[in-house]
């Protein structure tokens, strides 16, 4: 099996020059390194900034890269995760971020990135109310793993639909490339379901699915082209949920909180999710962090079904599916 390109997680950042110390200690100062940061400085997002899309790919030395089909950075630099930062709004509310540093060939700063888990408005005091310097890797994790919701239907071995809490470790479940295959980890967290945490809604019916499907926004989905309707080149393909959104069949469900459930086998894995063709967990170092301590390293270096992607290579690009009905040309596609 040969090696292919991983999957890119695309995520929402601003620019450290558009995030600026208003009050406290550093006030004027821009955003900056963990060990710069002062608690209870309070800080504002510049008027009219918009976050832009990172791509982040996952390197071998358990690092990380700008992908290729980015909106900011320099494609193939190196991103380093330098702390997970916490702010507090003037209403209480809590908001969870990550601070991200691109480093260029010689080592030095090239841009500083903020990324938040909920959104952030302009002109608004967020007070520094905590600063992790060890958690980043963890905290971004947990919006790469690809999830599934408390209520989705799995279909095991026997062909009976089992809702994924109810999975235990040990459980046979039915893949499409390599049949029967055991469930060797289920991992569950429970967070707020906004920004980049509120998950996805494909409603009952988009793509034949007898129920509603509700997954993280970059869960990919596999469908299998007849008919190669969106132009993709290939009859086979992976498609992120967040880029079916139409906000008719296909919805962004924000607001309370999610139960999500990662289920990881001894390799990559197309499942079935409701009847929808869908991936499990897949080991990277963008994911590892969220696994147990003891069975990280019992895994060792090289899990050879992970980080060999036996999918690799069948990701649609945004470009192709950046239209109002591309879930029912998928639909079509797949002659459902």
């Amino acid at each position: 099996m040969s090696q292919g390109t991983p999957s890119s997680q695309s995520v929402p950042v601003f620019v450290a020059d558009q995030f600026r110390a208003t009050d406290g200690a550093n006030m004027g100062d821009l955003l900056s390194f963990a060990n710069e940061l002062i608690l209870d400085d309070v800080y504002e997002l510049s008027f009219g900034a918009d976050p832009a899309r990172l791509s982040l790919l996952a390197a071998d030395d358990a690092s990380f890269l700008v992908g290729t089909d980015t909106q900011i950075g320099t494609p193939g630099a190196r991103i380093h995760m330098d702390s997970a930062l916490t702010f507090m709004s003037p209403e209480g509310q809590i908001h969870d971020a990550i601070l991200l540093v691109e480093v260029d060939d010689a080592g030095h700063v090239a841009e500083i990135f903020l990324l938040p888990f909920a959104s952030l408005l302009p002109q608004v005091e967020y007070r520094l109310v905590g600063i992790d310097r060890d958690g980043a890797k963890t905290k971004f994790a947990q919006v790469a793993c690809v999830s599934f919701t408390r209520g989705t239907h799995i279909t095991m071995a026997t062909g009976a639909q089992t809702p994924v809490e109810d999975l235990r470790v040990g459980d046979r479940i039915l893949t499409r490339d390599d049949g029967i295959q055991t469930l060797r980890w289920i991992g569950h967290t429970t967070t707020r379901a906004v920004g980049e945490f509120a998950p996805i809604r494909i409603t009952a019916g988009t793509l034949s699915n007898e129920n509603d499907l509700i997954v993280s926004p970059d869960h990919r989905l596999f469908i299998y082209q007849r008919v190669d309707e969106l132009g993709a080149g290939r009859a086979e393909l992976l498609v992120k949920a967040r880029h079916l959104v139409d906000h008719e069949t296909v919805l962004v469900q924000q607001g309370g909180f999610v139960d999500y459930y990662q289920l990881l086998f001894d390799s990559h894995q197309i499942i079935y999710a409701e009847g929808i063709a869908a991936e499990s967990m897949l080991i990277d170092s963008r994911t590892r962090p969220v696994l147990p301590h003891d069975l990280s390293r019992n895994l060792g270096d090289v899990i050879p079904g992970h980080s060999n992607l036996p999918h690799a290579g069948l990701d649609v690009q945004e470009g192709l599916l950046r239209r109002p009905d591309a879930a029912a040309l998928l639909r079509k596609a797949s002659g459902r």
